[in-house]
């Protein structure tokens, strides 16, 4: 049997206090589509990554293999001049130049010296209607939607004549007639000879489109299925295959108020009482005139309840959550109401001000100013509390904050520390306590322990179960299911913008919840 054209031998790629990948093997032939299927966080990018001379020879353990002999990729240009080309989640586009102009990035045709533009542009629109693309090669990339800038990326890729084409959720952002154009263009590369590599959590395509599928596990390999021999519950299983870990502690449900004991503060809010926020058939947009990418969500947050939100990359969970907020969207239809109040066109400081909070996923974007004190980051929401005839407070702004400080356990010298300078767990704690000065009466986490290590995680798991147990209710986003499973009490799971199940306490599983997100609740 010839040697696989691309292999990979016991890649080990570590970063700092992470196992990204594990003695992984993998390898390729010629003329086959190979799919990579992975829960988020499985190690599926960072693969790809090395393959592509992203991650260069020396930063990790192990071997490539080009045709049988050791490669050594030092850059994207040497995987590049072995023929291995990819296309990454994120844009590698120049939205100021057109669409021709980055198709031919870097090799433009030439008369002499010169660029020749006729040239240029009557190849890029040969190749674009090849791809069945109405587009005028001489537009500007940032007049383009999301779906045609992926086919761009899509056709400069191919147009290099690679040996190896990586895709990377190369469908995400595609409608349903543009996806099956891009699987028959594929399916014809095959038919040429060309490899491709491909990454999807879309288990139909893979199973329309892959000869081979190969499951990463928490940064290793777990198994190659010839897809005839495979099935989606079995592609499944293999993805999730593994229990929870015991170390969520224990939280008493909002669902079952015979659990609290008499003391307990749920009891005095009433597990009847009013719904802090209501949700019916929410459909939002990106932007006015655009259609909707959240599409029909209904759902009620009770008081002393996690509400669990999961779903894949993609799927909308953020985008719920910065709508509800006041900071993302265009709502087109449905209805929300904030304890029992329409809640319609707010802006993040009316939220807030009426008792809705959000803990953003990328702190160091969105939740905190690095270079400030801690106190400054911890009171930044709340300032209209200490403002006295237009002047700050600040003796009591400033016991209002060691009060959090110390609550937290944050790990510092003192609240005047710069947040740039605390780990990220203690950042996390930071951000955390921003919101909870607010006195929120529903509090939406997106990701609160990403990035975090596993004793400041437990340390937010409790600080969840505090906030509930004072009755207040939590709608909580999370990429990890079992962190999703062992600290909520429903679990909704988006799909596409959508619902794609809901689950109560006793009906998890992993397998049902994957299943869910990815469109095939009846899988498991």
């Amino acid at each position: 049997m010839p040697a696989p054209l691309l292999e990979a031998r016991a890649l080990t790629k570590r970063f700092p206090g992470v196992t990204a990948l594990s003695n992984v093997a993998f390898d390729l032939r010629a003329g086959e589509i190979h799919a990579l299927c992975g829960e988020n966080g499985a190690g599926k990018s960072t693969l790809i990554k090395l393959l592509a001379g992203i991650h260069p020879h020396g930063s990790y353990a192990g071997e490539l293999h080009v045709d049988g002999r050791p490669a050594a990729f030092r850059s994207i240009r040497d995987a590049e001049a072995a023929g291995i080309a990819v296309i990454t989640q994120e844009f590698a586009l120049v939205d100021e130049l057109s669409v021709a102009e980055n198709i031919f990035l870097g090799r433009a045709p030439r008369r002499g010296v010169r660029v020749d533009w006729l040239e240029m542009n009557r190849r890029a629109a040969a190749l674009l209607a090849d791809f069945g693309l109405a587009i005028n090669p001489e537009t500007p990339v940032r007049e383009l939607g999301i779906g045609q800038k992926q086919l761009v990326e899509v056709v400069r890729a191919m147009d290099k004549e690679s040996r190896v084409l990586v895709l990377d959720e190369p469908t995400a952002a595609l409608t349903e007639q543009e996806v099956a154009v891009l699987l028959d263009h594929l399916r014809r590369l095959r038919a040429q000879g060309t490899a491709c590599i491909y990454i999807s959590h879309k288990l139909d395509e893979v199973f329309a489109i892959a000869d081979r599928i190969t499951v990463l596990r928490d940064g290793a390999s777990i198994t190659t299925l010839a897809t005839r021999d495979a099935t989606v519950p079995l592609v499944i299983k293999h993805m999730v295959g593994r229990e929870i870990a015991d170390m969520f502690p224990k939280r008493w449900s909002a669902l079952t108020p015979t659990r609290f004991p008499a003391s307990h503060p749920a009891q005095r809010v009433g597990v009847n009482a009013l719904h802090p926020l209501r949700v019916s058939h929410l459909s939002v947009a990106p932007e006015a005139g655009s259609p909707p990418f959240l599409r029909d969500i209904s759902f009620e947050l009770r008081p002393g309840e996690v509400l669990g939100f999961g779903g894949l990359m993609g799927a909308g969970r953020t985008e719920l959550l910065m709508h509800l907020f006041g900071a993302w969207g265009h709502r087109t239809s449905g209805d929300v109401q904030l304890c029992a109040r329409a809640h319609n066109s707010a802006t993040p400081r009316e939220s807030i001000a009426r008792g809705l909070v959000l803990v953003t996923e990328d702190r160091k974007r969105h939740g905190l100013v690095p270079g400030q004190p801690i106190g400054f980051n911890l009171s930044l929401s709340s300032l209209r509390q200490f403002t006295r005839t237009g002047r700050l407070d600040l003796p009591a702004e400033h016991v209002r904050n060691q009060r959090l400080f110390d609550s937290l356990r944050i790990k510092a010298p003192d609240q005047h520390a710069r947040v740039g300078g605390l780990s990220g767990g203690n950042q996390q704690k930071v951000v955390l306590g921003k919101a909870l000065m607010t006195g929120p009466t529903v509090v939406l986490l997106d990701e609160p322990t990403r990035g975090i290590d596993v004793g400041a995680k437990l340390e937010v798991y409790e600080l969840i179960n505090r906030l509930t147990a004072e009755g207040k209710a939590v709608l909580l986003v999370s990429s990890e299911l079992p962190e999703l499973m062992g600290m909520s009490d429903r679990i909704i799971m988006l799909h596409e913008g959508g619902v794609g199940g809901e689950f109560a306490r006793a009906e998890f599983s992993q397998e049902k919840l994957l299943a869910a997100a990815m469109g095939h609740a009846r899988a498991a």
